[in-house]
């Protein structure tokens, strides 16, 4: 089996979405708010002080965890609250200053943002599990709206979500969850299944392949895909998947290939479940089944933002996604918006490739493609702002 559930390349894909590099963490000192003002341990949250115009410390219960995380108060007149759910990778989000440059933006018109770090990481207690459960992710954002609506925290009365990529599965389970949060901003988001054959074929030709030798992998991919789910054995599928194999760069991003008894594991378990947890055609893990009876369920307002030059994600095939079923639900809203020279990340870009985006987080301050903040800030003006 040639699934991964989405570590490696997709891991990479995600994790400085909306975010800033770790070059920017002085400047975004400057451009955030002066002060962090901590919790003290035995301070009980009927007496959680959020000083406005400063970063604040707090912490919550979730999977029988505390995790720790930061609120930022606007220093004008709070109008709502947004909790910035992850991507993919580690998090610190008080010394990397995360997604500081969005941050500031909603601050500015007058609203706080949340976010902590993932189990294991910076103060939260557990241990870090890249393929931590989206199931247990989107509890904590439950977890975390609920604990910020009982102590008060200011903009707890109007809690929208921001995402991007992993966060394409998390935000719609928490939406679905808590009936309370009010809107998404959805950046790159997702089908049900991972996105790792398509990236991992959409960036081939950047590392070397010719789109004839692409074709070939491509071909032979799914021929294992569809060896595996049938029932098919080791000494068939090590035939059929013989060029692919033997490609380094595929080898160095997926991961070693699985041996007899591995192959023959996997699919013992595969076909336990009658593989519903595996794409037909691809063999990506299925994150969340029934994804789309989940989207369509979704009584909120969406802004959707996508990069048309995206090799991290099919973002055609999620936008048809969500106007099949949000889009089709009279009691939301969706506003989708394609950046035509926008990566993954929805920096600017020529390629949209790995290798262009891992370039690019390099730099003390992220190439945003033109109207990304704009859009957001006028769409969040017009659906979550002002009255309806």
């Amino acid at each position: 089996m040639h699934t991964l559930k989405g570590i490696t390349l997709a891991a990479l894909a995600g994790i400085l979405i909306g975010g800033c590099s770790l070059k920017d963490a002085e400047t975004a000192r400057a451009e955030l708010v002066a002060e962090t003002v901590e919790q003290t341990a035995d301070t009980p949250p009927a007496a959680v002080i959020f000083t406005p115009g400063k970063t604040n410390d707090f912490e919550f219960e979730s999977n029988g965890l505390t995790l720790s995380g930061i609120i930022d108060v606007p220093r004008v007149e709070i109008k709502g609250m947004i909790i910035i759910v992850h991507s993919y990778g580690e998090t610190n989000v008080r010394e990397w200053y995360s997604h500081r440059d969005i941050r500031k933006q909603f601050l500015d018109m007058g609203i706080a943002t949340v976010q902590w770090d993932k189990p294991g990481l910076g103060r939260s207690e557990g241990t870090f599990d890249i393929n931590q459960s989206v199931y247990e992710s989107g509890q904590e954002v439950v977890d975390a709206a609920a604990y910020l609506r009982q102590v008060g925290a200011p903009g707890a009365d109007k809690i929208g979500l921001w995402g991007g990529s992993r966060a394409g599965w998390i935000a719609p389970i928490a939406l679905s969850k808590d009936k309370d949060l009010e809107f998404w901003i959805s950046i790159s988001g997702t089908t049900q299944e991972d996105n790792f054959t398509y990236l991992l074929l959409s960036n081939l030709p950047y590392e070397g392949a010719t789109q004839e030798q692409v074709a070939v992998y491509e071909q032979e991919w799914r021929a294992g895909c569809n060896i595996f789910r049938n029932g098919g054995s080791f000494d068939d599928y090590q035939q059929a998947t013989e060029v692919l194999r033997a490609n380094e760069y595929i080898l160095s991003m997926r991961g070693p290939w699985p041996t007899r008894a591995q192959y023959e594991e996997n699919q013992k378990q595969c076909q336990d479940s009658n593989c519903q947890r595996t794409h037909e055609d691809t063999c990506d893990y299925i994150w969340i089944l029934d994804f789309d009876e989940m989207l369509s369920s979704l009584d909120v307002d969406v802004l959707a933002l996508f990069g048309e030059k995206d090799l991290s994600i099919n973002w055609r095939k999620v936008r048809t996604l969500y106007e099949e079923t949000i889009g089709q639900n009279s009691n939301a809203t969706l506003r989708i918006k394609a950046f035509a020279d926008a990566d993954h990340s929805l920096n600017k870009t020529e390629t949209g490739s790995m290798r262009e985006m891992r370039k690019n987080w390099e730099l003390i301050e992220q190439p945003r493609i033109e109207g990304y903040y704009d859009v957001q800030t006028e769409w969040l003006q017009e659906f979550v702002l002002d009255e309806k």
